[in-house]
């Protein structure tokens, strides 16, 4: 998955600063509803990440079934974290 690809699909536009409140939260909502419905492992993470960077990823233990899934999430958002200073 292309994260501007994701973008465009979701909000319209890879540029999230012309994309309105109402459209973010639209987009938001879609992209959940498709972690609920995908059954691919990697699909599902990258949708996962892009919600957690957007602030509205769902907890750890409803994403993901799988440890070690859930473990890789931690990391993740242990390196996020690290890159904005937090």
């Amino acid at each position: 998955m292309d994260f501007d690809d994701q973008l465009r699909r979701y909000f319209g536009t890879a540029d999230l600063t012309v994309v309105h409140p109402e459209a973010l939260a639209a987009g938001t909502e879609r992209m959940r509803v498709d972690l609920g419905l995908e059954t691919n492992r990697g699909r599902r993470f990258a949708l996962w990440s892009l919600l957690y960077m957007l602030g509205a990823a769902p907890d750890l233990d409803v994403a993901f079934e799988d440890t070690a899934e859930r473990d890789a999430a931690r990391d993740f958002m242990d390196m996020i974290d690290r890159s904005e200073g937090g």
